[in-house]
């Protein structure tokens, strides 16, 4: 469910008031309601869920101590769920300041000391309502720009595709003869299109991992079949640089983890083409060294308290490596670095992406003028 709410002048803001003593409930609607805002109560913490689930307030004013579930542990259990929308929380408070503390620390934003002065309320509800419409505010063009670019990124793809075809049979002389030179032309017009197709694809993908719209399917794979394929389509982008890939997947040859990893081929394949693409990319003498292993991890364990099986995946080069200060945001989005063959920065983030949705990580280790180590760790 998208509980994604957009500001809207004209709506009466919505206030959840919960507590279980009628008497504090009926003073502080009275009070609310005399200002224009919407108000609904509760009062209990399952009652409250319950209708936070259904229909999400504007603020929530949450009384700390109730019996069978407290304010903090309403407070938590909002705070854990993702699903739902930003939504400030006042806790009301009879006590000291540690359960202040404790409430804050759940995930509270704001709170007023019992007995509740009429002034301080309303500027209280009023500072967090004006937090709740910012917040709103933000997602909702972060959203239209999200969407903006998904239809812009759909929009450029589809001339460039026929661009592409049309190239290609030019190329061929499908369409008459052609000289050497024209040839020549064509090839170039057709890699450069080709790499804008590639740009679009990568920024339709970043685009659906990031809005949540991207579907894995997951079958079994076999790790190092898929290694070999991917540097042998990557081989004559070496053999130009007369660059070497090595591939040290011998460990791995009887591993059922790596015959068979539960992962989306199609997204595991992508991974591998950018790392080893990159690592081709920017090393202009030396070699790529590629690595596949499974190992026991003690540091992880399963449901059964037993060591988790991991696949490791490591690519090195001898690159020109990387600063500090890029390795910090080197995952971002549109990160692309200070080398004058960066691209768009959209590679490794999407690489990010690719490892988390199989709830692995990839880490880089490197050194200026060292080359670059990443590594990446995928559960079985």
């Amino acid at each position: 469910m998208n509980y994604l709410s957009v500001p809207n002048a004209t709506k009466a803001d919505r206030i959840l008031v919960v507590d279980d003593a009628p008497d504090n409930v009926l003073l502080v609607q009275t009070i609310l309601e005399e200002e224009g805002y919407e108000i609904s109560t509760a009062d209990n913490g399952f009652s409250a869920l319950s209708q936070i689930d259904k229909s999400p307030p504007d603020l929530l004013l949450l009384d700390v101590m109730m019996p069978g579930m407290d304010g903090y542990e309403v407070t938590k259990r909002m705070r854990q769920n993702k699903e739902l929308p930003f939504i400030p929380i006042l806790l009301i408070t009879a006590h000291d300041s540690a359960s202040v503390v404790q409430g804050l620390d759940m995930g509270a934003d704001d709170f007023i000391r019992k007995p509740v002065e009429m002034d301080e309320l309303l500027a209280r509800v009023r500072s967090l309502l004006r937090l709740k419409h910012s917040v709103d505010e933000r997602n909702s063009i972060a959203l239209q720009r999200e969407d903006f670019v998904s239809r812009l990124a759909h929009d450029l793809r589809t001339p460039l595709v026929a661009a592409d075809r049309m190239l290609t049979l030019m190329q061929q002389g499908a369409l008459g003869e052609i000289s050497p030179q024209m040839s020549d032309g064509f090839g170039t017009m057709v890699r450069s299109n080709k790499n804008l197709i590639a740009m679009v694809n990568m920024l339709l993908e970043v685009y659906r991992y990031e809005a949540g719209r991207k579907s894995l399917s997951f079958a079994p794979v076999d790790l190092r079949q898929l290694i070999m394929e991917v540097a042998e389509e990557l081989a004559p982008l070496a053999d130009a640089k007369s660059l070497s890939v090595n591939l040290d997947l011998t460990e791995s040859a009887q591993s059922a983890p790596i015959a068979k990893y539960p992962g989306d081929r199609l997204e595991l394949h992508r991974l591998l083409t950018n790392l080893i693409g990159n690592a081709i990319k920017f090393t202009d003498s030396g070699s790529i060294d590629v690595s596949l292993k499974a190992a026991n991890s003690p540091a992880y364990t399963s449901f059964k308290n037993q060591p988790l099986a991991w696949v490791i995946i490591q690519i090195q080069d001898t690159g020109p490596g990387i600063s500090p200060a890029e390795k910090t945001k080197l995952f971002e989005r549109f990160s692309s670095g200070t080398h004058k063959k960066s691209g768009t920065g959209l590679g490794l983030h999407l690489c990010r992406q690719i490892v988390e949705a199989h709830r692995g990580t990839i880490e880089v280790k490197s050194d200026l003028g060292k080359g670059s180590l990443f590594t990446i760790r995928l559960p079985c």
